[in-house]
């Protein structure tokens, strides 16, 4: 009797051990992130740290970036140093959302963007939405 305790148990975990693996597989993991800054080093970490997502959970992560305030001029094709990057990772499914109320107030128009860039009424809204609906959320810079 005490070995089939033992075999049960043992039947138990090497079960959810199993079913924990599986889970990991599936999970499509939903990460909303925040870009308000000007600095160029903050930009390229955000970058550093959605390739990061991708190797940890190749094909499982769904990434937005929300862009306002100062970073906008990460998504204004003609001032950005990273629009080969921001394209490629586009390709790849990853979301960059500018700011309509930041566009408003530095007159940037949608036309001035990066082609693959879309936008969003509010950032912040957008931040507020995503967190809603279950996403994981993530402020990039200091």
């Amino acid at each position: 009797m005490k070995y089939l305790h033992l075999i049960v148990l043992g039947l138990i975990i090497c079960s959810s051990t199993v079913v924990k693996a599986q889970d990991k597989k599936v999970k499509l993991h939903q990460v909303v992130m925040q870009l308000n800054s000007a600095d160029t080093a903050v930009w390229s970490g955000m970058l550093g740290n959605i390739r990061n997502f991708q190797k940890v959970w190749p094909g499982n992560v769904a990434i937005e970036v929300v862009v306002h305030g100062k970073a906008l001029n990460f998504l204004v094709a003609s001032k950005s140093h990273l629009v080969s990057e921001i394209e490629a990772m586009t390709k790849l499914g990853v979301v960059f959302n500018a700011c309509e109320n930041t566009m408003n107030k530095y007159g940037i128009r949608k036309d001035m963007l990066i082609p693959t860039v879309s936008s969003v009424p509010s950032g912040v809204a957008e931040l507020v939405i995503k967190q809603e609906e279950g996403w994981s959320y993530l402020k990039t810079g200091y």
